[in-house]
């Protein structure tokens, strides 16, 4: 199998081409597990699939280093964008990409004939707990806006928003030295999150700027995510700490997140870089 290493903001995926590579789902959630492995595998985050869609212009399907299905990776798409501007599958640099069913719009910026950035559309944010979801008592179809949840002995308050996949943002101080190891699991199979969840600690630096670490469902601890940058921006915009386009800190390097609230619509533009290419 050929495949592509690359990273957005040190969030690795390995990248096939799932035109010509095929393999039922039952492999491809083995191939994740493997080739996932640091140590005896390639090492990354999890594998994405670029295949054909009858919707868009490809589909992105993104299999967890558990081997676990994703429904969206910010980094992930972004890397996309290059991977299929950069291989000659495109010569556009605006294009659209299915993941598990929702379209993306994708700007490509290109320089010296690759893709160095990408600019994506991705949507509403959704912040109705039953369509996270998020179980929260006397919480329905309303918005969870720095709710108490007790995780280990300690209560911590929580907004939620899902950008096609849910998430926790949690603010708080401390969190270079944060056992994310140790904490992290336990939000991520909290029982009030019925599909696991994604956690973002945040620590605000001012109103245009934050940092964060984020726990990934399936992942653990990673460099990056693009959709938690956008859940955090959200979230930082709804409780009043930010402005409505940020810069968000994650360990592999800066997202910037914009908030159309006008329009309801969140950008995220990012590097995408390719690591190398290979054959396994």
């Amino acid at each position: 199998m050929k495949f592509i290493k690359m990273h957005g903001c040190g969030n690795d995926y390995i990248y096939v081409d799932g035109a010509k590579e095929h393999f039922s789902p039952e492999e491809k959630r083995d191939l994740a597990i493997r080739l996932s492995d640091r140590h005896f595998g390639i090492g990354s985050d999890g594998i994405i699939f670029i295949n054909p869609s009858d919707i868009a212009d490809f589909e992105m399907e993104i299999y967890n280093g558990d081997g676990s299905r994703a429904e969206m990776c910010g980094n992930g798409i972004r890397c996309v964008g290059k991977f299929v501007y950069d291989n000659n599958l495109t010569d556009k640099t605006k294009i659209d990409v299915e993941s598990f069913g929702a379209v993306k719009h994708l700007e490509l910026t290109v320089d010296g004939g690759k893709v160095s950035a990408v600019r994506v559309d991705m949507g509403s944010p959704i912040l109705s707990a039953v369509k996270i979801p998020v179980s929260v008592e006397g919480i329905t179809d309303g918005p969870v806006i720095e709710a108490p949840i007790t995780v280990d002995g300690r209560e911590y308050r929580m907004t939620c928003v899902s950008m096609g996949n849910p998430h926790a943002v949690v603010f708080t101080e401390g969190i270079d030295t944060m056992d994310l190891p140790a904490i992290g699991p336990k939000f991520e199979n909290h029982p009030c999150f019925p599909n696991r969840v994604n956690t973002e600690f945040v620590e605000v630096i001012d109103r245009g700027r934050v940092k964060m670490r984020v726990w990934e469902r399936g992942s653990g601890e990673t460099l990056a995510c693009g959709t938690g940058c956008c859940a955090v921006a959200v979230a930082s915009i709804l409780t009043g700490r930010t402005d409505d386009k940020i810069v968000v800190e994650v360990l592999g390097g800066e997202i910037c997140i914009e908030w159309d609230r006008t329009a309801d619509v969140v950008y995220m533009t990012g590097p995408a870089v390719t690591v190398f290419a290979g054959e396994v």
